[in-house]
């Protein structure tokens, strides 16, 4: 729709815009947070001006659109279902800070709401409020995390209570913290069941956390999780990033010890994931293979 034509050939994709990139109207079926980023790249040096209906409402979002506006790009309703780009000559180099990663963080509110001790954990470097359902799902699960300055004070819990859960795009539950929300949900005192409407493959977790002991039963893009009082360690595989690291999370809590294999799907959206799990006094490390073994 803005100009480029593709041919396949021999499995590759190539893509030209003879004529160049041309502004237009753009109406995405499900609002993608990388079709979203790859629309706003792509036209922020079109000629004319592109609107985005539908689109991804993720911070991510309004941070890449931020640093492209510092750019010297006019883009005006990132975080919003429109978003309206207006294409510039040329953008100019700048500073600009990521912004914190938001699962990243969830994923050590969930590890510390499992192992902390009475002090509980400090997770920082990141805004609570691009995390506003997930916190309030582990309230409802009786998680107390208090809102701090950059971040998330949680203290560890003895009695998890089940919870319901459905993935949607932001602002809703997002599909990324579903695996970790699980390792909750299956320690919880009953059943929860938990609703992937985002990603199709993301229940392939759960077949792992079973292998730990976990009582769950996949349904369609429903998963039934009834609470069992602890995991055992035993050799499980990382099916995906989030799924790795729920299972490392999981692991820390288990009874004996948890082999984690395929963590290179964890490295690649964890930095320094052992180390940060060893400051908080965690027994974890990097095995020969080098996969992680968890104790």
């Amino acid at each position: 729709a803005l100009g480029v034509e593709f041919d396949t050939a021999h499995g590759y994709i190539n893509a030209n815009a003879p004529q160049g990139l041309r502004g237009t109207t753009v109406t995405l079926e499900f609002a993608s947070v990388g079709a979203t980023e790859n629309l706003i790249m792509a036209s922020v040096r079109a000629q004319g001006t592109t609107v985005i209906d539908n689109a991804a409402r993720e911070p991510e979002i309004v941070d890449l659109a931020n640093m492209l506006n510092e750019m010297g790009a006019k883009i005006v309703g990132a975080g919003t279902p429109v978003v309206t780009i207006e294409g510039v000559e040329e953008l100019h180099p700048v500073t600009h800070r990521v912004v914190g990663d938001r699962i990243e963080a969830g994923t050590f509110i969930v590890a510390g709401a499992l192992m902390a001790d009475d002090r509980g954990v400090d997770v920082t470097g990141f805004c609570p409020i691009h995390l506003g359902m997930v916190l309030k799902k582990m309230e409802l699960m009786g998680i107390d995390c208090e809102r701090i300055e950059d971040g998330v004070h949680v203290n560890r819990v003895e009695h998890i209570k089940p919870v319901d859960i459905q993935t949607l795009p932001f602002p809703g539950f997002p599909t990324d913290m579903q695996a970790q929300i699980m390792v909750l949900s299956a320690l919880a005192d009953g059943s929860s069941v938990i609703t992937e409407n985002i990603f199709e493959n993301r229940f392939m977790f759960a077949s792992e956390l079973v292998r730990m002991g976990a009582d769950i039963r996949i349904e369609s893009h429903h998963a039934m999780i009834h609470g069992v009082k602890g995991f055992s360690g035993a050799q499980v595989t990382s099916p995906d990033l989030r799924g790795g690291a729920a299972l490392v999370v999981a692991g820390l809590i288990a009874d004996g010890t948890t082999e984690v294999s395929a963590i290179h799907h964890i490295k690649r959206g964890y930095e320094r994931f052992v180390e940060k799990l060893q400051a908080l006094g965690a027994r974890v490390e990097h095995a020969t293979v080098p996969d992680p073994v968890i104790y």
